[in-house]
């Protein structure tokens, strides 16, 4: 297998209402790229965010006390604590500076996916409402352009628990099977698997992101040569069930 990762350059400043699906069928054009059955499309959260218009002006903020307390004790603003708690389950630590939740989706990340940046000051982005659904009507509008339907990723950056640096997950899926299952195959010397499920959407996404980049104003990627499992997956099936989670 041969794997090619091609950055989606050129797309500008996403602003509410553009279809992104057609834009990024635009932009492949004109680097000279035109899609291919089998091809994956990923996309940042922060571009699907901006174009569904869940990008928030901190000025119409109004702060709860909670909001206020929980921002003094972790020294950040209290109209971003305020969308932190609106957009969370539950908080799960609050100290030394860092708040991690479960967002309203399950996911468990820091800040409830807010994100201040690569936005003016002033504002911030929250995550699309539902980033399985963001990934499915940018496929159907890439389909709509292109006759080519791809699966899609849609992406965020977090960290992890166990260690440094953040990597790239996927938060939306379409059209592949996120997970590779391999319980109940044999290994290389005949012993049967029984746990190893091997999370190829955030593998996926992380690859991207070593060709889009925080700061190269490429909020997508084109991935192919993979050969993925087709079906109805969703990114939500990445989530460990509760009574799974020793840490909770």
């Amino acid at each position: 297998m041969t794997l090619s990762i091609y950055p989606v350059s050129g797309i500008g400043e996403v602003e509410k209402g553009v279809r992104l699906g057609e834009v990024i069928v635009e932009a492949l054009s004109k680097i000279g790229l035109t899609l291919l059955k089998g091809d994956i499309i990923v996309v940042t959260s922060k571009a699907a965010s901006k174009a569904e218009g869940r990008v928030v002006k901190l000025s119409n903020i109004n702060p709860s006390k909670k909001a206020f307390r929980l921002a003094k004790a972790l020294n950040k603003d209290p109209r971003v604590m305020e969308l932190i708690l609106n957009e969370s389950r539950r908080v799960l630590r609050a100290e030394r500076g860092i708040i991690i939740t479960q967002t309203k989706h399950g996911i468990v990340c820091a800040n409830s996916g807010v994100d201040q940046s690569n936005l003016p000051a002033g504002y911030a982005a929250l995550l699309p409402k539902d980033p399985d659904r963001s990934a499915e009507v940018i496929a159907e509008q890439i389909a709509v352009k292109s006759g080519v339907r791809p699966a899609v990723i849609i992406t965020d950056t977090y960290g992890r628990p166990w260690r440094r640096g953040q990597v790239q997950f996927a938060i939306g899926v379409y059209g592949l099977r996120p997970i590779l299952d391999y319980r109940g195959k044999p290994d290389m010397y005949g012993r049967e698997l029984k746990v190893t499920e091997i999370a190829v959407a955030d593998e996926i996404a992380s690859a991207a992101e070593l060709v889009m980049g925080k700061t190269k104003k490429c909020p997508a990627a084109l991935v192919r040569g993979y050969e993925y499992e087709e079906g109805a997956g969703k990114a939500k099936d990445i989530i460990r069930p509760l009574k799974e989670d020793l840490f909770k």
